[in-house]
């Protein structure tokens, strides 16, 4: 059975930074674009950013380009989210996902189905102003 794990949220002040972690388990990672989505209290959850399986291609929601940095290591089968210049809006639940597509649209917002695809518990970042 796969299991997403993410990790590394926190309370952080404006203008801070945070990194995620997200292991898979069970799961052919090498293989599998990932993702990493976030949902504040009242709203969908949205696409922040994937990259695709070979690591070599990222896309980001056009508000996180140049202050978060999504990566991996296929070694480690671990995903990671480096998040700079945190801000206010920031402030959600992070969750990491397996298997998504991975494409030039997630610059505008990606919302995938909760249904599908191998999704974690969420580690939440909070930003104070």
């Amino acid at each position: 059975q796969v299991r997403v794990v993410e990790s590394g949220g926190g309370l952080v002040q404006a203008g801070g930074s945070l990194r995620l972690s997200c292991t898979a388990s069970a799961l052919t990672f090498e293989q599998a674009n990932m993702g990493w989505f976030r949902q504040a209290p009242g709203k969908e959850r949205e696409g922040v950013s994937c990259i695709k399986w070979s690591g070599d291609t990222t896309y980001y929601e056009d508000s996180v380009k140049g202050r978060f940095t999504i990566s991996r290591d296929n070694a480690k089968k671990t995903l990671y989210l480096q998040m700079n210049s945190l801000k206010s809006e920031d402030t959600a639940m992070y969750y990491c996902a397996a298997g998504v597509p991975c494409g030039p649209y997630w610059s505008g917002g990606y919302n995938a189905p909760t249904d599908q695809f191998y999704w974690g518990q969420g580690t939440q970042v909070t930003v104070s102003s």
